[in-house]
Order: C-alpha cells, then sequence, then structure tokens
C-alpha cells in the first residue's frame, strides 16, 4: 500500500527555478546537451511540475514530492528516479541496488533506448503522483 511513510518530501520547489536553469547550462559542452533534453523532458510531464536544486543537482517534483533528477559527472549523465525501484523496465534500463532510487546512465555517443527512457518519466510522474493522492494534501503549499 502506498501511504505517507512512503513519500519523501522537498520544500522550495518552483514552477521553474532559476538555479536549476543556471546549473543546465553550466554543465560541460559535451553533457550539457543530454542534462537539458532530460530533464526539459521531467518539465513537460505536467503543469504541476516544480523543480529545485536538491544534493547539487536538478530535482523534478510534483507539488514537494520528487520524482526525478539529473546529475552530470566526469564523463556520464545519470537520469535518476526517487522510487526507481518500484518502476516497470522492460528494457532493462535501470541501475542500483538501493531500496528506492535508481537510475539510468547516459554516456555521450552511446545509443540507448530514448524512447524507454521517456517512459520511465512518465511512470516516474504518474508513481508520485499516486502517493500523493494516497498521503493526502501536502501539509505545504
Amino acid at each position: 500500500m502506498v501511504g505517507a511513510n512512503d513519500v519523501f518530501r522537498l520544500s522550495a520547489g518552483l514552477k521553474r527555478d532559476p538555479a536549476v536553469d543556471t546549473w543546465l547550462t553550466d554543465r560541460p559542452a559535451e553533457l550539457r546537451p543530454i542534462v537539458q533534453k532530460w530533464f526539459t523532458r521531467m518539465r513537460q510531464c505536467g503543469d504541476d511540475v516544480r523543480d529545485l536544486l536538491h544534493d547539487g543537482c536538478p530535482v523534478a517534483c510534483v507539488e514537494d514530492a520528487p520524482f526525478g533528477y539529473v546529475n552530470a559527472f566526469k564523463t556520464h549523465v545519470n537520469v535518476g528516479f526517487f522510487y526507481g525501484a518500484m518502476l516497470e523496465d522492460p528494457a532493462g534500463l535501470l541501475e542500483g541496488s538501493g531500496k528506492r532510487m535508481r537510475h539510468v546512465k547516459l554516456d555521450p555517443g552511446r545509443e540507448f533506448n530514448a524512447g524507454a527512457l521517456g517512459n520511465l518519466i512518465d511512470a516516474a510522474y504518474l508513481d508520485i503522483k499516486v502517493r500523493l493522492s494516497a498521503d493526502g494534501p501536502s501539509s505545504e503549499a
């Protein structure tokens, strides 16, 4: 059952946080198009998506509940999901062994299933909406 104990919350998300835009444009040239493309894809999930920087990377939320993030490393990008362990992943893109979080590792120039990644983003967005409806309204506006 999904409920209050299943929803991690963050505060201070904005419809479009300028700090996130700065982060997205300040990445190395080789990684910039990847982080921008996939975070934009998260933002496009719905009018209720908010974003913020958390632990040094852009996070996409519904209300104050995060569902996805992007992070750039020296040679690759991670597109991550806060409840990724609970997502269906028929293409086998998800990596990680944590209790909840999973990520997809993207290397510049390496082919991957972009459609499947888009499906994971959609699934993560829908999953957090279900979690929020089971949890009830947020105490923060």
